[in-house]
């Protein structure tokens, strides 16, 4: 008996050993690499995109790695290019934002082992070989509608100081192309749903550095309220930075993009954060959050085009705590019927981008 005692203790001693010896193999981390065709430190666009992937590196314990490409264009093309060739360097590669969407069709197809999700302009898949490719846009021209609708309701409630009673509102887009004119409908729009003989001021940065050209944001936005508007609403990316100067100089009010801009600027800057009154979210880094969490479960539907906006939680208005104590309660309430009447199909938004399907309720 002890005899058999000794050879089992013998065999659960080895069974130890041997345990102790066997490697140990880590489960894969997901490589993510995010290329930004500009920089970060926009406040903006970019910034909220690197927050959501930053935020997924985080909870989901994913290898992050970011490529600044600057502001000079001519170096999108190329950067793209190397970042796609790097292939041992990600698994999954996130690229977005105006002017880059042709690079990455005429180049998905050649790294058919490696995944792209590319978001804020729409992909034409019947125009490239793009099955492993994931697009989301963004229905900015619902909260764009939202941020007409505010601008708009301040000023038939007379709620500030310093109106100039012409009934009259600017806009600044970083490029005359489609994806911004989308902003740009959606808040004339929601503007006249509240002052039907409103006017809407429009113009365009341009040149070389449109999402970048803090001077020429400036200058508009002066224009601008030199001719009466009262607010003026950035689609230009970090030329809005100079929008905010202007409003600062004229005493006048300023609706941020994509990110809460007030909360970007209240610690650093509280002067410019306080003519900052709201502003219109693109949830970016909740898309890419969400998409990096589908991908991890296999789930993220690449080869196809995915629209969020109100309903989903991915547009709207900056709800801060600024925005809660300077916004009277009869401009919320306009604020939540009308973002009600889009979610139940009773106000159809207008947008120069192939039109969402709209579904009561969803």
């Amino acid at each position: 008996m002890h005899r058999f005692v000794r050879i089992f203790l013998l065999i659960a001693l080895a069974s130890a050993i041997l345990a102790m010896h066997q490697p140990t193999y880590a489960q894969p981390t997901l490589r993510v690499t995010h290329v930004v065709n500009g920089t970060l430190g926009d406040r903006s666009f970019f910034d909220s995109a690197q927050e959501g992937l930053e935020r997924a590196a985080k909870d989901f314990g994913i290898s992050l790695k970011v490529i600044e490409l600057g502001e000079d264009q001519a170096r999108w093309e190329p950067g793209i290019d190397d970042a796609m060739a790097d292939t041992d360097s990600y698994d999954i590669l996130v690229l977005g934002g105006s002017l880059v969407a042709d690079y990455l069709m005429a180049r998905a197809d050649l790294y058919p082992e490696k995944k792209f999700i590319f978001h804020d302009e729409p992909i034409d898949f019947t125009k490239c070989k793009c099955a492993n490719v994931y697009n989301v846009i963004y229905a900015q021209n619902e909260g764009a509608y939202l941020a007409g609708v505010y601008a708009a309701a301040m000023m038939k409630e007379k709620a500030l100081p310093n109106l100039s009673g012409k009934q009259t509102i600017g806009v600044v887009g970083g490029l005359d192309i489609p994806v911004i004119n989308d902003f740009i409908v959606g808040y004339a729009q929601g503007a006249r749903s509240v002052i039907p003989e409103m006017t809407v001021l429009t113009q365009y940065i341009g040149g070389e550095r449109p999402f970048f050209d803090v001077a020429k944001g400036l200058e508009i936005a002066l224009a601008m309220y030199d001719q009466g508007a009262d607010f003026t609403f950035s689609v230009a990316g970090g030329s809005g930075l100079g929008m905010i100067q202007a409003a600062q100089q004229r005493n006048k009010y300023f609706i941020g993009v994509d990110s809460d801009q007030w909360l970007l600027l209240k610690e650093s800057d509280p002067a410019a954060a306080q003519v900052i009154l709201t502003s219109m979210i693109k949830n970016v880094g909740g898309a890419l959050y969400r998409a990096i969490s589908l991908a991890l479960e296999d789930k993220l539907p690449f080869g196809e085009t995915e629209i969020v906006g109100i309903a989903e939680g991915a547009v709207g208005l900056a709800k801060n705590e600024y925005y809660e104590r300077i916004t009277p309660d009869s401009v919320k309430a306009i604020i939540a019927q009308a973002e009600e009447d889009v979610m139940q199909c009773r106000v159809i938004v207008e947008t120069t981008l192939a039109p969402r399907p709209c579904r009561p309720g969803e």
